[in-house]
């Protein structure tokens, strides 16, 4: 396989507040983002190989993403750019311990006019993962793309991974929202979520959200975030409970929980085995691993310019 993994989604620019004008209106700074850029700028800094798929508009902001992007050692052959629309922008508010509120112009934004003939099934055909999250299923012609793209991935025998990544404000109704993530768990092998997201669905605590998406929807590696406390993991034979490292200073969680994913991922193709082979100590390690650079992630601004260096990953896992 010539990829480990291929994601497919949103590549949009965030917008987050660095500081306030005199007259109280937040100082904006354009960071690149979109979910799985961040997952895959993770897996890239910890030695793996990836591409993406997805839409760009043909502008100033797209022309800067697929910069980064390529910087960042992603393949963006999967990438396209469209005249006819702008490139997403989501608008990021963030509270006094660095969590955030997200408003997006995306009416539609490039991402989700992706049709399902612009796949390039090429690259999914050449993947040992395929990822996903539900932010390319809120609108047509995008959410039929990536069923396209799931079921060239199964075909050819690929994981799927999965994070939800829940945005309420992009959905018309909250049903629509939970009948989405319903149905993109039930394709997948590894699954990141978080508390809140399994909140929404079932009312229930990571820990019960964990079995239940291993004993219900055939997952078979859930990773189920705790926000700054850690996370919680399973497969059908191991649960761990990892705490995230003391003594960071939070200035912005954007990309934390995709820095997560994509650490997590990385540690997990390095081992090399299937999700129930797993022992116990691998487990934990992986995701010490994840919360450890997740969290030092969130010293910075941004998502895919925040990933930190594996040394330093390393480093503060040993203190």
């Amino acid at each position: 396989m010539k990829y480990d993994v291929v994601a497919l989604g949103e590549l949009l620019i965030d917008f987050a507040p660095v500081s306030k004008s005199e007259s109280g209106y937040p100082v904006l700074a354009a960071q690149p983002g979109g979910a799985p850029g961040n997952f895959l700028a993770a897996l890239n800094q910890f030695g793996c190989k990836t591409a993406v798929i997805g839409k760009v508009g043909e502008d100033m902001f797209g022309r800067l993403l697929l910069e980064t992007l390529r910087s960042a050692g992603i393949d963006t052959r999967g990438v396209l750019t469209d005249s006819g629309v702008f490139t997403t922008l989501a608008f990021v508010a963030l509270d006094e311990s660095g969590n955030r509120d997200f408003s997006f112009a995306r009416k539609p934004g490039a991402d989700t006019c992706l049709r399902p003939e612009e796949v390039d099934e090429a690259l999914l055909r050449d993947t040992k993962v395929f990822h996903f999250g539900t932010l390319s299923l809120t609108d047509e012609p995008a959410a039929a793309a990536t069923r396209k793209a799931i079921e060239t991935a199964k075909t050819v025998g690929a994981l799927v991974s999965l994070d939800p990544n829940l945005r309420k404000p992009l959905w018309k109704k909250e049903a629509d929202a939970k009948a989405a993530i319903e149905w993109s768990l039930r394709q997948a092998d590894i699954v990141k979520i978080s508390d809140e997201e399994i909140q929404f669905l079932w009312g229930l605590s990571p820990e019960e959200g964990a079995r239940k998406l291993l004993r219900e929807y055939g997952v078979s590696l859930v990773y189920a975030t705790l926000g700054p406390k850690g996370c919680h993991a399973a497969t059908v034979n191991h649960e761990v409970t990892v705490e995230s490292p003391k003594g960071i200073r939070v200035v912005d969680t954007t990309g934390a929980g995709d820095i997560f994913g994509g650490s997590a991922m990385s540690q997990f193709l390095r081992i090399g085995k299937k999700p129930a082979d797993l022992t116990e100590e691998e487990l934990g390690r992986i995701v010490r691993f994840a919360c450890t650079a997740a969290s030092l992630s969130t010293q910075k601004h941004g998502g895919i310019t925040s990933v930190p260096e594996e040394a330093d990953v390393v480093a503060k896992m040993a203190e």
